[in-house]
């Protein structure tokens, strides 16, 4: 029996490179710091990639490098990626929507939502290029 819920997420996801530095402490109570980026962000944290070593449930801060704005968060699932980098999941502590200044869509928004398909329309009317086909 499959969990009707298994899909849900609490937020979009948005693919998106933000610029972060990422800092902590190490397993033998050494501070690290590492500058890194984003591959998806939603509103409950993000997906990055770290050449440090972490483990799930240590807490760290993130500064979003454009903004300078700082918060803790928790790293939840960690993913062998290339041979020098993970790709890490990290919750904040609280939902901050607003950490990445960008707008997600609503939680019922799909790319077959009527408003999805008035934004493509109009941006193909604007498009001088898109216009001519």
């Amino acid at each position: 029996m499959s969990n009707p819920h298994a899909n849900h997420r609490r937020s979009q996801r948005i693919l998106l490179t933000v610029p972060i530095v990422i800092s902590g402490t190490l397993s033998n109570s050494a501070p690290f710091s590492e500058r890194a980026s984003t591959l998806i962000v939603n509103a409950h944290g993000a997906l990055i990639q770290l050449r440090e070593r972490v483990l799930v449930g240590q807490q760290l801060r993130m500064r979003n490098s454009t903004t300078n704005e700082e918060i803790v968060c928790t790293v939840v699932d960690i993913n062998p990626g290339n041979a020098s980098m993970s790709e890490v999941g990290v919750e904040f502590s609280v939902p901050c929507p607003h950490f990445w200044r960008v707008s997600f869509p609503p939680t019922d928004w799909t790319p077959r939502s009527p408003e999805a398909k008035r934004l493509v329309a109009h941006k193909r009317l604007d498009d001088p290029a898109l216009a001519k086909k």
